[in-house]
């Protein structure tokens, strides 16, 4: 037996558990895992010895900046700081200039990232325009977005095009969606309730960091719990599957609980900022480079119930990364300020230094960065898993390795990370793709354009059509 590539000495995390053994790689595919004394004729060898040997995470939420805002980060960028991250496959987001809407737009974008990606990848745009929502299922998209909110006090990064909170829009694109099979991922708000809340606390003259926080928090999360609630209600009645982003709350937590138990197919997933950057202290110290949201302590502790039991199937970055300029504002003038945090650089770690800290298991870390988004996005036996036939998209990991996160490792332009000074005990050693290096030896050593389009099966078959014909 001869093979591309074999990964020796380490502790290979399959879904059937962690194992003692070598694993092999053929053609950019697992070809298997054997014991350590099994001869094989490999062409090139890796020792992982004492380390562990993960699948890649696959992000299906990230801001890639491009087009329109590349000040804050391209997909070249973007993916520089997933390769560092050990994120293999990313889904971008629609808000751009222009807003991803339709089949021109996607087609754009989709050569973005043929021309810059260095990790695979997809997108996720946003289904406003009814008679696009079939065609760009047809292109191979893997899900839809769709904010239910609107700015208040600036224009991004919720752009127009990209939001509908009319329950009956939302009805609509369900009804056209759930046909596709495509998962419908919703940012939840109640817009009527959030003009109340934040108007009220404007109107007091409190524009800072912490009335920001405590408005979108206020009454328990109540803007977020009431969202929810309508699209959980709108999936069961629809049939469509969806995918609530930032879950944060415990009413939140519950309802999609009680959803699963009662068969609607709906996923949820937890982003960087709200296990790791949410905290009150967060907000008083950090200010604009924290928020995102706060997150209070019941809701938090719910969180990691959540992600321990699995009613938080996801974890995914909401990279989301704006320059110092765009975060300084909001000391002062918060409304003003561009909310999100950069994320895909760290997050993977951050989650492996939390089953050093016995927070997570191993197991619910890989189903979480891994598992569980490929199999919900259409990607099952392709990525997210180590198992024969899948994309040979590889972590190595050593868990006892204790590091100070900086700004001078940021690898995105803005320059800045809100974990600057925070030590944790794992690092990302290496990051394979299709059994390519694309960060070996603390460097990014990925090409541009290697990254391609991580496609539901279907979709890659007429995708493989298209290209043979030309």
């Amino acid at each position: 037996m001869s093979i591309d590539l074999r990964i020796t000495g380490g502790t290979v995390v399959t879904p059937s558990g962690p194992v003692a053994g070598d694993l092999l790689v053929d053609d950019g595919k697992v070809a298997g895992v054997v014991a350590r004394d099994v001869a094989v004729d490999a062409e090139r060898t890796i020792d992982a010895t004492g380390r562990l040997v993960l699948p890649g995470m696959v992000d299906v939420h990230v801001h890639t900046r491009e087009p329109g805002y590349e000040h804050k980060d391209d997909i070249l960028t973007t993916t520089r700081q997933a390769a560092a991250g050990g994120v293999t496959t990313i889904f971008g987001m629609p808000n751009l200039k222009p807003p991803t809407v339709d089949v021109e737009t996607l087609t754009d974008v989709f050569q973005r990232y043929t021309d810059s990606s260095i990790v695979d990848w997809n997108h996720n745009p946003a289904p406003t325009k009814f008679d696009d929502i079939v065609p760009m299922a047809e292109m191979g998209i893997n899900a839809y977005k769709i904010y239910m909110v609107v700015d208040t006090g600036r224009d991004y990064p919720h752009p127009s095009g990209t939001g509908i909170h009319d329950h009956g829009h939302l009805l609509q694109i369900m009804d056209q969606i759930a046909p596709t099979g495509k998962r419908f991922i919703v940012h939840p708000h109640d817009q009527a309730l959030m003009d109340y809340i934040e108007g009220a606390v404007l109107a007091s003259g409190d524009n800072t960091p912490e009335g920001y926080a405590s408005a979108y928090a206020a009454r328990e999360g109540v803007i977020w719990d009431t969202a929810i609630d309508v699209v959980l209600r709108l999936s069961e009645a629809s049939g469509c599957p969806v995918h609530i982003a930032h879950i944060q709350t415990r009413r939140s937590i519950e309802a999609v609980r009680r959803a699963k138990a009662n068969g609607i197919d709906v996923t949820c997933e937890v982003n960087h900022w709200a296990p790791f950057l949410s905290t009150w202290d967060d907000v008083q110290t950090l200010g604009p480079y924290a928020l995102s949201y706060w997150v209070p302590d019941d809701n938090r502790a719910a969180i990691w119930e959540g992600m321990r039991d699995g009613t938080i199937d996801v974890a995914s970055s909401d990279h989301a990364p704006h320059t110092r300029e765009e975060k300084e504002i909001g000391w002062t003038q918060m409304w003003s300020a561009h909310t999100g945090t950069p994320g895909i650089q760290y997050y993977y770690e951050l989650m492996l230094d939390a089953v050093n800290r016995g927070e997570l298991t191993l197991e619910r870390v890989v189903e979480m960065v891994a598992e569980v988004p490929a199999g919900k996005f259409g990607l099952a036996g392709i990525k997210g898993a180590l198992e024969v036939g899948a994309d040979a998209d590889i972590v190595i990991a050593d868990m006892a390795h204790e590091w100070t996160i900086t700004d001078d490792d940021v690898l995105s332009k803005i320059g800045w990370t809100p974990y600057n000074g925070r030590t944790i005990s794992t690092r990302i050693e290496r990051t394979l793709v299709r059994g390519r290096d694309v960060y070996a030896d603390g460097e990014v050593v990925g090409e541009p354009g290697y990254g391609k389009l991580a496609a539901a099966p279907a979709a890659r078959t007429a995708e493989l059509a298209a290209t043979e014909g030309n």
